[in-house]
């Protein structure tokens, strides 16, 4: 049985995300500040009428922060509790693997809440995202608060 990812790369780093909780992939559109949100929280976008808050990946993987480019993509996607867009640098594939080949990040990486698994390649490994860890009970309370009052 295979799963099929979403591939996007964050400077140089491949990260994934399950195919089923990605609605989809567009061009960078303005981000609005949403006051009071999380930190991880870089602000919001109206798709269609909707608004949605657009997470700040770099800083949850400890990357170093860089302005947004009208290059970069923003991945709109779902987790259990909300929908969400994803800021990267580039999306470069749909790929499968099988699910024997996802290493589990408490395996690996038992520290890091976020990320559900590595998969291995001759090239490097590709970091699986688990966006339902993403925020931390208090950093969704913060977001709802910031949403409310906007």
């Amino acid at each position: 049985m295979t799963d099929q990812y979403i591939v996007f790369i964050l400077d140089t780093q491949r990260y994934a995300l399950h195919l089923t909780v990605v609605d989809r992939v567009v061009r960078m559109v303005h981000v609005t500040p949403l006051p009071h949100a999380p930190d991880v929280v870089l602000g919001v976008v109206n798709l269609e009428g909707q608004v949605i808050p657009v997470m700040n990946i770099r800083q949850r993987f400890n990357l170093p922060a860089r302005e947004i480019a009208l290059t970069d993509r923003l991945i709109f996607a779902h987790t259990a509790r909300r929908p969400v867009a994803l800021v990267a640098d580039t999306v470069t594939e749909v790929a499968e693997w099988s699910a024997e080949s996802l290493i589990p990040a408490e395996e690996i990486l038992p520290e890091v809440k976020y990320l559900e698994g590595v998969i291995k390649f001759r090239d490097g490994l590709i970091l699986i995202h688990d966006l339902d860890k993403f925020l931390s009970l208090e950093e969704e309370h913060s977001l709802d608060l910031a949403l409310d009052s906007a």
